[in-house]
């Protein structure tokens, strides 16, 4: 289409709506910026840990210097490990950037605490049977995904602060008192 053809269609008040739409976007992209660049201009992103299935708790820097830890990644995998098979897997950095961005913007000093990391073929098939709510290919089969909490926050604010990160699947369990999040498309249930 010409553009004198989409002139009549644009008519003042049409473009002024435009605009405030455009303006409000621009906004919330500023808001979403502001809070990724204090992550970004972190130093050392460091992660505090508690396995609520095995009492163990860690709390370390995985990031220095531009670059990740790799004695600090082996005891994240392993404390985010499948308490169930003790099976460990990588965790994706990118989920541990996504935790860490989360606590930031929490403005928390208290630990995840992990329901969930890593899940092994054999104990996701098995939750699988018994609940509809596990996904046969789930990310936690990745290392992508983990179900946690804030012993400080209400679940419900942690789930909003996941949301507002727009950087993945974030599932709200308020029952069973955890966040699911989890780096793949953006969504929710």
């Amino acid at each position: 289409m010409k553009l004198a053809a989409w002139s009549h269609l644009l008519n003042r008040r049409s473009f002024l709506q435009l605009g405030a739409f455009g303006a409000v976007s621009i906004s919330t992209f500023a808001s979403r910026l502001s809070a990724s660049s204090s992550f970004a201009s972190l130093n050392e992103r460091s992660l505090s840990l508690e396995n609520l299935h095995t009492g163990e708790k860690l709390k370390t820097v995985y990031w220095a210097q531009g670059e990740y830890v790799s004695g600090s990644l082996s005891e994240i995998h392993h404390i985010l490990r499948d308490f169930r098979t003790g099976d460990v897997h990588p965790i994706d950095p990118r989920l541990l950037d996504l935790m860490c961005e989360l606590h930031t913007t929490m403005e928390t000093k208290g630990p995840f605490e992990i329901i969930s990391g890593y899940r092994s073929p054999k104990t996701n098939a098995a939750l699988r049977s018994h609940s509809i709510a596990v996904a046969e290919n789930s990310l936690h089969l990745k290392g992508m995904a983990a179900d946690v909490r804030l012993p400080d926050r209400s679940v419900a604010a942690l789930r909003k602060a996941a949301l507002s990160l727009n950087a993945g699947g974030v599932g709200y369990y308020p029952a069973s008192q955890f966040v699911h999040i989890d780096i793949g498309r953006v969504r929710s249930w």
